[in-house]
């Protein structure tokens, strides 16, 4: 074999998981865009011809990243001259050394039209696991329409004119929003995953600290990284204050850009829905919270329907208690025990956060604990804090596609799980056999030879003896698949094969 061609086949090898593992565009954060009020608007110097540095805090690492910007709710067109990336040492300043420029398909400059969603070319760059990072836009000229998300909860720094990785931001005007800065995408192998949040203001982070990220996002993507078996599971925080999810209130409603901030995120495995308190606020009789009721279900149901479709997990969040707040009436809070009775028991969901019954105060269940509010109906920091620590990490695990290794069956030490399929190669059926010594969780996966999840096949508690489960691949690529199986205390990986009539 000619050198060329055996160096062909190597990489090609490499690339589908052979010697390594193919990677691929997971997000490690994301905002959610909307309209900018005019009161949230850039202050003097504003926008046009000056520099604005904005800080951001990432959740998983990776040595490659790209830049989403976003000027979707614009009505004119808004040009970046140059965009810079560096680490940040706190408040205004960055380590300089560690700046580069961001291209968009070659070029410094570039212009984002009405409407567009735009991101940056590939580039290297050593991130790591909550790293604070620095987004430096010189404009030119922009719009009178501004695209951004207010609840920053964090300081972004405006300079008059154009700036240089080493400028002084020390004088720069302080605002507490972003601009136009959308998401961070890093490349990750396949066991990285992404969960999207989709939230009004509690998720958005009212009520905690400016610049210190202590959202209950931040809280868990604090924890998963830290945790065996979680630390490649990216947190994208898709909350906006004032958001209903039926109605446009404060920014688009929340199903209108549940396709955007959740569906379409790069390597999304899991939506968590946290919406719904702003619609609830506004019931204030008996028919209405029945309309509520049937409402949110039927849109709570369409999302779960469309993110199953794309191979999305679903957890719904209970709506927390807001007594002493001027959304409290009996009839919201009998949508709420209603909507959240449902959210528990209906089955739609794959998980339930039950931030309910961890919020509630012992004294006053539909109050939250005097000690964790400010307001009747946001937590404060330590609210928070307790928010994003009650989150069982259980349920991140595993998100991504276990790599697997063309040719290779790989089994966990000990084993005592007996796995097989039968007939192997199969036509059109086969029956895969698995036995368990004890009762056990057990979860059964198919996959691609490439390594993309194709089916759940399993997913539930068993008792201990020998099941089986009935697997159809009319409708997949004839040739090698692999399936696994994952119990309390063993896995393997098997290889079947595909082949035609």
């Amino acid at each position: 074999m000619p050198i060329y061609s055996f160096l062909f086949v190597l990489c090609f090898l490499w690339s589908t998981s052979l010697f390594g593992q193919a990677k691929s565009w997971v997000g490690t954060w994301y905002t959610a865009p909307q309209l900018v009020e005019t009161t949230n608007n850039p202050p003097s110097p504003g926008l046009t011809n000056n520099s604005l540095r904005q800080v951001v805090r990432v959740s998983i690492g990776g040595d490659t990243l790209r830049v989403r910007f976003c000027n979707s709710f614009s009505n004119s067109s808004v040009t970046m001259k140059s965009v810079q990336i560096a680490i940040s040492t706190g408040g205004s300043a960055i380590n300089s050394s560690t700046s580069k420029q961001l291209t968009f398909n070659g070029n410094a400059q570039v212009t984002m039209n009405a409407g567009a969603i735009i991101a940056s070319d590939p580039i290297a760059f050593a991130l790591t696991p909550r790293m604070t990072l620095a987004i430096t836009i010189n404009y030119g000229a922009t719009s009178t329409s501004v695209t951004g998300h207010p609840g920053s909860r964090t300081t972004s720094y405006l300079l008059a004119g154009s700036t240089t990785p080493t400028t002084n931001f020390e004088n720069a005007v302080k605002t507490e929003h972003w601009y136009n800065i959308l998401g961070i995408d890093v490349r990750a192998t396949s066991v990285a995953a992404s969960v999207a949040i989709l939230g009004n203001s509690i998720t958005d982070g009212r009520g905690t600290t400016t610049d210190l990220q202590n959202r209950w996002p931040d809280i868990l993507s604090e924890r998963l990284v830290k945790n065996a078996g979680t630390e490649q599971v990216g947190i994208l925080n898709s909350g906006i204050g004032g958001n209903c999810l039926l109605k446009d209130c404060l920014g688009p409603s929340g199903v209108s850009r549940f396709q955007r901030d959740i569906l379409d995120q790069p390597g999304i495995k899991v939506a968590i829905i946290a919406e719904a308190v702003n619609d609830i606020g506004g019931v204030n009789s008996a028919s209405s919270a029945t309309s509520m009721y049937n409402s949110l279900v039927s849109a709570y149901t369409k999302m779960i329907n469309d993110a199953h479709a794309k191979n999305i997990k679903v957890y719904g969040a209970t709506i927390m208690p807001f007594k002493g707040n001027s959304y409290y009436t009996s009839s919201s809070e009998q949508s709420r025990n209603n909507i959240n009775n449902w959210i528990r028991t209906s089955g739609k969901f794959d998980a339930v956060i039950d931030f309910d019954k961890v919020m509630g105060s012992t004294a006053d269940p539909a109050k939250l604990p005097s000690s964790y509010q400010n307001d009747g109906l946001h937590p404060d920091a330590t609210g928070y804090k307790k928010m994003g620590e009650s989150i069982d990490l259980n349920l991140f695990k595993d998100l991504g596609t276990p790599p697997v290794a063309t040719g290779i069956v790989a089994e966990s030490e000990g084993a005592d799980t007996f796995l097989r399929n039968y007939p192997n190669p199969f036509t059109e059926k086969t029956t895969i056999v698995f036995e368990i010594t004890q009762a056990s969780y057990v979860s059964l996966k198919v996959y691609s030879a490439l390594g993309t999840e194709i089916a759940e096949l399993v997913g539930k508690e068993y008792p201990s003896g020998t099941h089986t489960v009935e697997f159809e691949g009319t409708n997949l690529a004839k040739g090698i698949h692999f399936y696994t199986i994952k119990t309390n205390a063993y896995f393997a990986t098997r290889k079947m094969i595909l082949q035609a009539k």
